[in-house]
């Protein structure tokens, strides 16, 4: 990293409330001393790695497509070796806590609108600054088409958000596990690309503790960000947050001995493995403006400026810096006075709704309709298993 990137990481850690930048290369390893960048998911990586070279992805994508619903029993027509293992996984964990689940979804009911900015404008670019996500998301089949990928990892979150999203009429069981299927599968084609070779820094791509960094950019960093802003939440509605994300990197198949056990954990294991890692790339600043540029085809009144302004109000400029996103400071004054007033009055601190309120509006509406699959409200997320990577990687 070089001194100014280092610099900039610096500025970040600070604007995102973190307590530090250390090393490019953070030593991570748990109570047991194992080390979440060198543990992959090796049952299903076998399984899939033997379908993926048989040709028989195809059959499991045609057997997996009407699995949609947690009480949804496992489709006919799946290997016996797969339909084994998704019987072994498809279920949550035996430390669950129900009633916590129920409480996460009421809160994400109530909060669905800051969820929804932090995740698709936070969340959502925070990505392509960091490097092994941003390499391995450009180089896989779905760096290829940044659209129907947005809409697919937006509903990942839209499933995971709904108020039945752990229940049996919900669909975040089977989303999360669907998505277990596509990483094992991508661990093992990308490693055969010679373009994400020539920049990986990883021998294997989405190890826990890349899925644990991806947690951080998610759960860690949206709750930092709704205490920043002063949103009101209970010490359950918090701990309830928590333990939604806690059983979902659980279903994603990272090891419960690397998942934060409380928030302070949490923010502490973000600083150490998150921050440190983040710099720009070029696959990353190619994914950023795609998915930036996507909001021009539904456009509600919204402008760039206001979108590129938003980015760097709630991610910092300093990543607005790295991904070359031009200033609009009459949009900047707006976002940065707006943004709080509007937060105040939906949350009743405000009599009257406050200046650029209808703009923030339209902003969420034009955001939803583009990545809901692509205009239309989705029944599933249409989740399939990948049988290459980029084409030409």
């Amino acid at each position: 990293m070089s001194n100014l990137s280092r610099r900039n990481a610096l500025s970040l850690g600070v604007a995102l409330g973190l307590a530090s930048v250390a090393s490019a290369v953070p030593a991570w390893a748990s109570a047991s001393g194992a080390d979440p960048w060198w543990v992959w998911d090796d049952e299903v990586d076998g399984l899939m790695a033997g379908l993926v070279d048989s040709g028989g992805v195809p059959a499991v994508n045609t057997a997996l497509r009407p699995w949609v619903n947690n009480s949804d029993p496992l489709p006919a027509g799946l290997p016996a070796g797969l339909a084994g293992y998704l019987q072994g996984v498809n279920r949550l964990p035996s430390w669950a806590d129900r009633a916590k689940l129920r409480r996460a979804a009421d809160f994400n009911r109530r909060k669905d609108t800051y969820l929804f900015m932090l995740y698709g404008l936070g969340s959502g670019i925070m990505s392509t600054v960091i490097p092994r996500e941003a390499r391995s998301v450009y180089w896989s089949a779905g760096g290829a088409n940044m659209q129907d990928r947005a809409a697919k990892t937006f509903t990942f979150g839209y499933d995971l958000s709904d108020l039945n999203a752990f229940e049996p009429s919900g669909q975040f069981v089977v989303t999360a596990n669907k998505t277990r299927l596509v990483h094992a599968a991508v661990r093992h084609l990308l490693p055969r690309s010679a373009h994400w070779r020539a920049v990986a820094d990883e021998q294997v791509p989405i190890s826990n503790g890349d899925i644990l960094v991806t947690f951080h950019s998610l759960g860690t960093f949206v709750h930092r960000k709704l205490l920043e802003w002063r949103v009101p939440m209970s010490a359950a509605d918090e701990e309830a947050f928590l333990h939604q994300w806690q059983v979902a990197i659980h279903l994603l198949g990272v090891r419960d001995e690397f998942i934060p056990k409380t928030w302070a954990e949490a923010d502490a294991q973000s600083a150490r493995v998150l921050t440190p890692l983040l710099a720009p790339t070029a696959e990353g600043k190619e994914l950023a403006a795609d998915l930036l540029g996507l909001t021009a085809q539904i456009d509600l009144g919204v402008t760039r400026g206001f979108l590129d302004e938003f980015v760097r109000y709630v991610l910092s400029d300093a990543v607005g810096d790295w991904l070359g996103l031009p200033r609009d400071y009459a949009a900047a004054v707006l976002v940065r006075t707006g943004w709080p007033a509007y937060i105040a009055f939906r949350e009743g601190l405000l009599p009257i709704a406050p200046a650029g309120f209808y703009v923030f509006d339209q902003f969420l509406r034009s955001l939803a309709m583009l990545f809901l699959n692509k205009g239309t409200s989705p029944t599933s997320t249409p989740i399939t298993i990948p049988t290459g990577n980029r084409p030409g990687a």
